[in-house]
């Protein structure tokens, strides 16, 4: 293992252990634009990934509070930052956009690990692959009752079947990106109902996909 490839593992130890699994938080921390520090995580061989060159390394260790020498596994000093391994209470999901989660629909790979920014654990029981979505517009924002917010976060399972009052989200036919409902069966006919009663009962007929069963919501404050 050459120093860069050491380098950049180290720096994907401290954005999982300190950052949350969040490039954009690391970013801060160590005070340089969320693109640069995205190449820096990149493997070896992807097209414009950067190196951590010696400098870079000055900075990363110092916003820290690590010895010198830390990122290259070579400093015998004690760190104020006692790297440990963090308790895991779940597994990891990407958070990913709307219009990736709609490319599911049409069986391609939405997204790669080295393009996501940011994770959120969860212990729910998920069956198939699991991604999170952040909740925008109010169609799921009920007066009453149940209600799914805009900014609310919600983890999809796409290996969960859905059933009648399922909140699921689906791909229309000719829609760009997915949308998110709960999926009502009357008989023979399916419909997408918002939990907002002023928007309209959409009916499915062979004209969309359901590409996830919602199985966990929350608020993330920061």
């Amino acid at each position: 293992m050459d120093k860069y490839e050491k380098r950049r593992l180290r720096l994907i130890q401290l954005r999982d252990d300190y950052c949350d699994g969040n490039a954009s938080k690391l970013a801060r921390k160590i005070e340089r634009e969320p693109s640069y520090v995205i190449r820096m995580l990149w493997p070896e061989g992807k097209a414009g990934r950067k190196r951590i060159a010696d400098d870079m390394i000055e900075v990363i260790e110092k916003s820290f509070g690590l010895p010198r020498g830390w990122m290259d596994g070579i400093s015998q000093e004690k760190s104020n930052v006692e790297l440990v391994q963090q308790p895991n209470p779940g597994k990891r999901y990407p958070v990913i956009s709307w219009v990736s989660a709609g490319a599911w629909a049409e069986a391609i790979e939405p997204y790669t690990l080295n393009d996501v920014e940011e994770w959120c654990e969860s212990d729910a029981h998920v069956e198939g692959e699991g991604f999170w979505l952040r909740i925008k517009g109010d169609s799921m924002t009920s007066p009453v009752g149940m209600s799914i917010p805009e900014g609310m976060m919600v983890l999809f399972d796409t290996g969960r079947e859905a059933m009648h009052g399922s909140l699921v989200l689906a791909k229309l036919i000719d829609a760009n990106e997915a949308t998110f409902k709960k999926l009502v069966i009357d008989g023979g006919d399916h419909f997408l109902k918002p939990l907002n009663p002023a928007y309209p009962l959409i009916p499915i007929d062979g004209n969309c996909k359901i590409l996830g069963v919602a199985v966990e919501a929350r608020i993330k404050i920061i």
